[in-house]
């Protein structure tokens, strides 16, 4: 129970990713904050599975490119738990895949807001109610290391700015708050089941040394760790989990 007592707030944490780190967080013993858009069941079981193992859960419908849905999660985490240990932006999304010549802006628009903006101002409502060892941790991507796969560019770019504002806040908030990121590769969500042809997903499955996708849990399992003690001294790292498909 290493986060025993902490209070962490999961973003999109209703299903796959985000629901995994839910898991993990709560089975280290933190009381977790679930916000969620459209995943209303994956939420609302993952409060009772922790609730009937001992811990503590609340699940919050917002949409968090817009700061009333922010303040609302903020608002909700302070009034129940007092203030946040550990934030976790899993919040974003594809859209969907365009190429230069199909986007328009309105589509970039909705990308950027979706996986940029929504950590910007998270992060800013959050700031001002962490206890000092807090700890942030940002879901970029692949993406934004190597410019994604196909129709991807809004996204991929989208993702590369989530690993320099990771770098930057990294310096600006410490000593009191580590900030880090993930850049998982393929892994098996409903992310590819909607967005990637099963073909791809094989040959990309095929072509990572482990010969497999990651699972949702094998991502919860790192950023619960970002989340302890035992990664005090890690900070600004944006850390590939792909299986060994990509190098940094």
């Amino acid at each position: 129970m290493k986060l025993k007592g902490k209070t962490a707030i999961v973003t999109g944490g209703g299903r796959d990713i985000g629901r995994a780190c839910v898991m993990a967080l709560a089975a280290e013993g933190a009381n977790v904050v679930i916000n969620y858009h459209s995943s209303a069941a994956g939420a609302d079981s993952a409060v009772s599975d922790i609730e009937a193992a001992g811990g503590q859960a609340i699940a919050l419908k917002g949409d968090l490119t817009t700061q009333a849905g922010v303040d609302a999660l903020i608002a909700a985490v302070v009034e129940r738990f007092g203030g946040v240990d550990i934030l976790v932006n899993n919040t974003g999304g594809l859209v969907a895949r365009k190429t230069m010549a199909e986007a328009d802006l309105e589509h970039w628009n909705t990308v950027m807001d979706l996986n940029v903006t929504s950590i910007f101002m998270t992060i800013k409502a959050a700031l001002p109610h962490f206890r000092s060892g807090g700890t942030i941790i940002n879901m970029a991507s692949l993406a934004g290391r190597d410019g994604g796969g196909p129709g991807a560019i809004a996204y991929a770019t989208s993702k590369g700015a989530v690993i320099t504002m990771t770098r930057g806040l990294a310096k600006e908030l410490g000593p009191d708050i580590r900030v880090n990121a993930l850049n998982p590769g393929m892994i098996d969500t409903d992310f590819h089941n909607v967005f990637t042809k099963d073909a791809v997903r094989a040959n990309v499955a095929a072509a990572t040394p482990l010969k497999r996708e990651g699972q949702p849990e094998e991502i919860g399992a790192v950023v619960t760790f970002l989340a302890t003690e035992g990664a005090g001294f890690i900070n600004g790292a944006c850390i590939d989990v792909n299986g060994g498909v990509a190098f940094s």
